[in-house]
């Protein structure tokens, strides 16, 4: 097994360069494997998925800790790229109706939980949650902390749009308990910014991580986004170095998942310049991993990197990441609550993700019922194949003996079909066997989603299903 590190590590020897013959010969679609199955496998049929029963179980005595979500989903203006469940408006008088909702919704999950069990972490999602004025800020976090028993090392994260940021907010962030903050900032050059309708200066990112680091947030993300109109390779690397000078210490680097039959308002975005070739993209991805890896930040995987004294740089060496809705996290044993429009849950044995039209969802809340729209109860084998998975993303490695304990099984002979199915890979360095296992090449780790695809039944290369891996 992996052991955890010394407390202060050594600092990681340099990557070596991506291998970007074998990126372009296996980038192909798929999910992203935030949870699994995943949620395109999600059923609407609730009576057969008896989720209240779920509830239940999840909160059977000797439960482990929670991991709260909040989606708050108001936003001034539409970013032309954005593929998230958001509401635009500028009436103010939303955030308060929201929170009314949100309350509800509190309540009637917590009739159905053991409360006293530890919160380990909790994020604020969007949308923009700063769209909410400090008021409400304080409300929310109010209703958090009334309903729940937060831990004293408790992970409290925001994401935050440093153009709809002032001080006021960041004092009520830090009054509710927030400690962590993530920054879309996306690119820095501001033609990209006018093509993707989201003009942000420079010196609004410094302004906010100035505001963040004066009140005492210990740890900042920032995220950018590659493939926009009007990106290249140069100029990517501009926007790195100008962001790498605000000293994050988490940056997520992100492929534009260009869906427009999903996000229609992405369709404005192919009207603005011609989108970048999977050879631009490829170039931008390879100039991205070279800038941070020589900063000295650690890719933890896909699109994240961080500082080596990171909680998550620290839980990669640990063995000990994991990965759900939000991306990769440190709270393995925590269960998943997501409250607010489109918010998804994850226990043990199901998912479930709450309405996406904000009308259906306040209507369930009004109607005293739980504001569920669809989810899924996994079988066993799904819970074997997820553990699989989340074990190749997260520690980049099988332990053939650890997981034939851990699923019940002989891993090798149950698995020997997919395990052969590897063979292509091994042969072009993507993966290497090992005593008793096998690793996730550095050759391989931009790759870990295509590694996984092949320990998924449920996968189809069904044109539209899903965005391309780089």
């Amino acid at each position: 097994m992996i052991l955890p590190s010394e407390t202060a590590p050594a600092p990681a020897p340099r990557p070596a360069p991506l291998a970007l013959d074998l990126i372009r010969k296996y980038s192909v679609p798929g999910p992203r494997y935030t949870s699994y199955p995943p949620a395109t496998q999600f059923s609407t049929d609730l009576a057969a998925l008896d989720l209240e029963w779920a509830l239940r179980a999840d909160n059977a005595p000797g439960a482990g800790p929670l991991s709260l979500y909040f989606h708050l989903p108001f936003c001034e203006t539409r970013c032309w790229f954005c593929g998230c469940n958001t509401v635009i408006t500028r009436r103010r008088d939303a955030a308060a109706e929201y929170v009314d909702a949100l309350a509800r919704e509190v309540r009637l999950t917590a009739e159905r939980m053991d409360v006293t069990r530890p919160v380990t972490q909790v994020h604020l999602g969007g949308g923009t949650p700063t769209f909410l004025p400090p008021a409400q800020l304080r409300r929310l976090g109010e209703l958090i902390h009334g309903a729940f028993r937060l831990a004293p090392e408790v992970e409290f994260s925001v994401e935050v749009d440093p153009r709809r940021l002032t001080e006021a907010h960041v004092s009520a962030l830090r009054d509710i308990g927030a400690n962590r903050a993530s920054l879309g900032v996306q690119d820095t050059d501001p033609r990209v910014q006018l093509a993707i309708h989201r003009v942000q200066p420079v010196e609004l990112n410094r302004q906010a991580c100035a505001w963040l680091r004066a009140a005492g947030f210990g740890s900042i993300n920032i995220d950018l986004i590659f493939g926009l109109p009007y990106q290249h390779a140069a100029g990517f690397a501009r926007t790195l170095r100008e962001v790498l000078a605000l000293g994050p210490d988490r940056l997520s680097v992100f492929s534009y998942a260009h869906v427009p039959w999903l996000k229609p308002a992405q369709k404005i975005l192919e009207q603005q310049s011609p989108l970048p070739s999977a050879e631009e993209k490829l170039a931008m991805f390879a100039v991205a991993h070279e800038c941070l890896t020589a900063a000295g930040f650690v890719d933890i995987g896909l699109d994240h990197f961080a500082r080596p004294g990171d909680a998550l740089a620290v839980a990669q060496r640990a063995g000990t990441l994991h990965r759900n809705f939000q991306g990769y996290t440190t709270c393995a044993d925590a269960s998943l609550y997501g409250f607010g429009l489109s918010a998804i849950s994850a226990t043990a044995d199901t998912y479930r993700q709450n309405h996406r039209a904000l009308a259906a969802w306040r209507a369930a809340l009004e109607a005293g019922a739980l504001p569920i729209e669809r989810g899924l109860r996994l079988g066993a084998e799904e819970r074997r194949r997820r553990t699989i998975i989340l074990r190749l993303m997260c520690d980049r490695r099988l332990d053939y003996a650890a997981l034939s304990h851990e699923l019940g099984l002989e891993f090798t002979t149950a698995y020997a079909a997919e395990l052969a199915g590897l063979e292509d890979l091994r042969a072009d360095g993507l993966v290497r066997l090992v005593a008793g296992g096998l690793e996730v090449t550095p050759v391989g780790q931009p790759l870990l989603r295509v590694i996984a695809m092949r320990f998924d039944p449920l996968f189809t290369a069904a044109p539209g299903r899903h965005a391309p891996a780089i």
